[in-house]
């Protein structure tokens, strides 16, 4: 008779990539039933995906750019909106996504063994296409209003998004293992990412602050924002520093949230 026994792994953070690889297709079976379930039986499809941030844009861009006055200099209002949305949506709908997931998967948990972490990043490829249908209409928006990408701006598309995955992935590690014991998350966390748009520069610019715009910068997402307007609209000049901060804010949130995550993660399928 063959005795197998599933203990924790040794380290700083107890990662096995190895077996993370071997699981490998449950990832890719998770991910691809979000899609399916995200898009399927819906008559205007992907539409969806670019509906919300360009209904929000029109709507702030009535409220903010009209009502409130909020002035952007040099770059319309819609735009400078859009740009905002781009990013700060594909992070709040991650981390709404992944930290509700473990809950959601609660069956699987506690019938198989795998890697738990695979749920919550799973959950999220979905919103990456989406990430991707709004950046087309992004486009669009730029041949209209004459703006143009700089290099620079394009070459950092791809850190940018590194950034924010691991932003919205180290607060949705700590988000569903608490979930898992405390259900008041799913409450909460609606209330939290409504509350943090407000502390990003999405409606406003961050010079709007004057001489205390460094406490937005505690925000990672604030760095890949105005980094992100800045380089793609070709207006102004980026800040590296908030930048800067932003991927290592990003860095240590992501490893903290990793480390409660296996911290949490051998009590799941006994609470859950």
């Amino acid at each position: 008779m063959i005795e197998i026994k599933i203990k924790p792994n040794e380290g700083f953070l107890n990662i096995d990539l190895k077996e993370l690889w071997r699981f490998r297709e449950l990832f890719y079976f998770l991910s691809l039933r979000d899609i399916k379930v995200r898009y399927k039986q819906t008559s205007i499809g992907v539409i969806w995906a670019v509906l919300q941030p360009f209904l929000t844009m029109i709507i702030f861009s009535i409220f903010f750019g009209r009502v409130a006055g909020i002035s952007v200099k040099e770059i319309p209002y819609p735009i400078f909106v859009y740009s905002g949305l781009l990013f700060w949506n594909y992070f709040s709908n991650s981390l709404s996504s992944a930290s509700n997931s473990l809950v959601a998967e609660q069956n699987i948990i506690q019938k198989v063994y795998f890697p738990k972490i695979i749920i919550p990043l799973a959950s999220t490829l979905v919103f990456f296409l989406d990430f991707v249908f709004s950046f087309i209409v992004f486009i669009g928006l730029m041949f209209y209003y004459h703006f143009f990408p700089t290099l620079t701006g394009i070459l950092l598309i791809i850190p940018a998004l590194i950034i924010t995955f691991l932003s919205f992935s180290g607060l949705s590690l700590v988000f569903s293992s608490v979930n898992v014991k405390y259900r008041d998350v799913r409450y909460a966390l609606p209330f939290f990412i409504q509350l943090l748009v407000f502390l990003t520069p999405v409606i406003y610019p961050a010079s709007i602050l004057g001489k205390h715009q460094w406490l937005l910068y505690l925000n990672p997402m604030s760095g890949v924002i105005e980094t992100m307007r800045i380089g793609l609209l070709g207006v102004g000049t980026i800040n590296w520093l908030a930048f800067g901060s932003s991927a290592l804010l990003s860095i240590l949130l992501f490893l903290l949230g990793l480390l409660y995550f296996k911290r949490s993660e051998r009590f799941f399928a006994d609470i859950i």
